[in-house]
This record gives C-alpha cells, structure tokens and sequence, in this order.
C-alpha cells in the first residue's frame, strides 16, 4: 500500500487501526482520523470494504449457535488461566 497521506505507510499497524475500526473499539479521534485515511487511500479504502465483505459472509454463513457448554468450558479456561498467570 503506498498511497497514504498525512498518516504515515500502510503497514501492519495500520491495517490493524483499520480492523478496530470494523470492530467499533476506536476512540471517537481515532475513529476520525481512520475516517480520513480511508477518504484519502484507495488501498486501506480497499481492503477495509473487502473485511467488511468479509465478515458479511462469515455471519451469513454462521448461523448456527454454539453450544452452552462450550461457553462454560471456555470461561473455565478462562478463569484457570487468569488464576495460574496470576501466580
């Protein structure tokens, strides 16, 4: 990607802003200036729709829901490996 202005390269961390974006845990500044990059950068604009597209799919494709007792053996997990690392 090498089409980015006033935010730096297009690189990992970038990509990685842009997937907090799609997942709406960016502060508002954030949220704007991710904003701007994409209005600006037709590569990120790029792969941003394609995530977008993406996850789409895969919720689409996903309706099926999990278990209740995989959600307990996962918080389990959960709970023994906060409790061991606190050790």
């Amino acid at each position: 990607m090498s089409d980015c202005q006033g935010l730096g390269d297009c690189d990992d961390d970038r990509m990685k802003r842009i997937y907090e974006y799609v997942d709406g845990v960016l502060s508002r500044e954030d949220v704007e200036d991710i904003k701007a990059h994409l209005d600006s950068c037709a590569d990120c604009a790029n792969e941003y729709s394609l995530e977008c597209l993406i996850r789409t799919v895969v919720k689409r494709s996903c309706r099926e829901a999990a278990p209740e007792t995989l959600k307990e053996r996962i918080l389990a997990r959960i709970s023994h490996a906060e409790t061991a690392s606190a050790v």
